[in-house]
């Protein structure tokens, strides 16, 4: 089940609840999430993931978004995500997340879903937590593992 896919963009934001800016690199740390984001920490949902396609639907419907305006950590290409089952383990260079959730409730209506009723996170979003420990950036390359 090896599928190649890559990485469009990496986000952080040192605050809950707001869009994630561009970085040229993050630091995926054990069992932790990533350095100096405001969702890191020992829980199931450290590191968020959404593909660039789900993105672009949007974008479709006359919206101008970016990597990082779901709030996702990781903007991928070539992957359906969201049809992955919990548990597959996806490596991106020497780091390795594994899968424990898809897609979660808001607890707020987002600017998006206000805008067009309408938004891809509370279905194609994925959540992760780091199972190794690895550095992440736009030019990284991905492999679904298990």
């Amino acid at each position: 089940m090896k599928k190649d896919f890559t990485i469009e963009s990496v986000n952080i934001s040192t605050k809950k609840g707001v869009v994630k800016s561009p970085v040229s690199e993050i630091n995926l740390i054990e069992n932790f999430g990533i350095e100096n984001d405001a969702h890191a920490g020992k829980w199931h949902r450290q590191i968020s993931l959404l593909a660039l396609e789900e993105i672009q639907t949007m974008q479709n419907k006359g919206l101008v978004l970016k990597p990082g305006d779901f709030a996702e950590n990781i903007t991928t290409i070539g992957i359906n995500l969201h049809s992955l089952p919990i548990g597959t383990k996806v490596q991106i260079d020497d780091a390795i997340l594994e899968i424990t959730q898809i897609g979660k409730k808001c607890h707020h209506d987002c600017e998006i879903y206000k805008t067009i009723g309408d938004c891809v996170m509370p279905k194609k979003g994925v959540f992760a937590k780091v199972i190794k420990a690895g550095k992440i950036s736009k030019t990284s390359k991905g492999i679904l593992l298990s």
